[in-house]
């Protein structure tokens, strides 16, 4: 049983070991550079396209969820008559 332990063990540091590593490039530099320019445009926006259309569905969604909630409040404190 020891000897089992023994050998699994062996193997599972072999295999984690030996796995190929992937080498990313480093981008950071580039990504200050875009954030730190002064060129008028806000910071959550600096991103691109992607940062355009997350931010105008954030803001769709949340006046949707103001303008429903406004609703809601209103219907609970109009309450129907029971004839």
């Amino acid at each position: 049983m020891l000897r089992n332990l023994l050998a699994l063990r062996q193997v599972t540091q072999r295999t984690i070991s030996t796995t190929s590593r992937r080498h990313f490039e480093n981008k950071v530099s580039e990504k200050q550079k875009l954030f730190q320019e002064d060129n008028g445009i806000p910071v959550h926006l600096k991103g691109g396209t992607s940062d355009a259309l997350l931010y105008r569905l954030t803001m769709a969604l949340t006046l949707g969820g103001t303008v429903y909630a406004i609703y809601q409040l209103a219907m609970a404190s109009f309450p129907k008559k029971q004839n």
